[in-house]
C-alpha cells in the first residue's frame, strides 16, 4: 500500500452490563444485550482488526472507562451527539482516508471494509446504508476542504442517511451494500435465526 495510511475506526460503547444497547436490553434483558455487544466487538476485532491493509482503531465511549487491552490503539469519542463524536475522531486520526463502522452489524466482513477504501480512491465519501434509514459505515478521504457530513443529522431516525447525503450533495459519494443493525427485540430475533449475517 502506498500513500497515506488507511484508518478503520470501530465505534463502540465500552462493554458493560447495564450500559449501551438500552433499547435491545429492554426487550432481551441486560445480560443478553451485553453478551451481544461483547461478541460483536470480538467478532469485528477478529475479522478486521488484524488486517494489514488498514490500521484499526477502537473509539470507545464513555471516554473515562478503560476498555481493557485489545491490542489495538484506542481513540476517545469525546462529547456530544453521534455526529460530533465521529467528527472529533476523524480530526484526531493521522492523515489518510478514514472509515468508521458501528459495532452492532453482524454481517460486516473484511471485504466490505476493503470495498469502502477502494471507493475512496475515486470518491470523496462512502456510506453503507442500514435498513432502518441510518448507516453502518461512513468513510471520508479527509481532504482539506471537506464539508461537515454530520451537520444537522437526525440521529437514531430513519432520516440519518438522507440528512448526511444532503450534507454531501456536492461531493462524490459511493454507496455500499445495505445491512441491518441489531437495535431491538425484533432485530434480535432475526439475528438469532441467522438472517442478518
Amino acid at each position: 500500500m502506498t500513500g497515506p495510511a488507511r484508518h478503520l475506526v470501530i465505534f463502540a460503547r465500552t462493554p458493560r452490563v447495564g450500559q449501551g444497547k438500552r433499547r435491545l436490553a429492554r426487550n432481551v434483558g441486560e445480560f443478553a444485550a451485553f453478551r451481544f455487544q461483547y461478541s460483536m466487538l470480538a467478532q469485528l476485532l477478529r475479522g478486521l482488526g488484524r488486517d494489514l491493509r488498514w490500521r484499526t482503531w477502537l473509539a470507545f465511549t464513555p471516554d473515562h472507562l478503560r476498555p481493557g487491552s485489545y491490542g489495538i490503539p484506542t481513540v476517545p469519542q469525546g462529547a456530544g451527539d453521534l455526529g460530533r463524536r465521529m467528527a472529533s475522531v476523524m480530526r484526531r486520526l493521522p492523515p489518510g482516508p478514514a472509515v468508521i463502522i458501528g459495532s452492532d452489524i453482524p454481517g460486516i466482513r473484511s471485504a466490505d471494509t476493503a470495498a469502502a477504501f477502494r471507493a475512496l480512491d475515486s470518491h470523496d465519501a462512502v456510506l453503507g446504508p442500514a435498513r432502518d434509514g441510518g448507516y453502518w459505515l461512513i468513510g471520508l478521504r479527509r481532504r482539506l476542504r471537506c464539508v461537515d457530513p454530520f451537520r444537522n443529522v437526525r440521529w437514531s431516525s430513519e432520516h440519518a442517511l438522507a440528512d448526511t447525503l444532503v450534507n454531501l450533495r456536492n461531493q462524490r459519494v459511493a454507496l455500499l451494500r445495505t445491512f441491518a443493525d441489531v437495535d431491538d427485540g425484533e432485530d434480535w430475533c432475526r439475528y438469532q435465526r441467522g438472517e442478518l449475517t
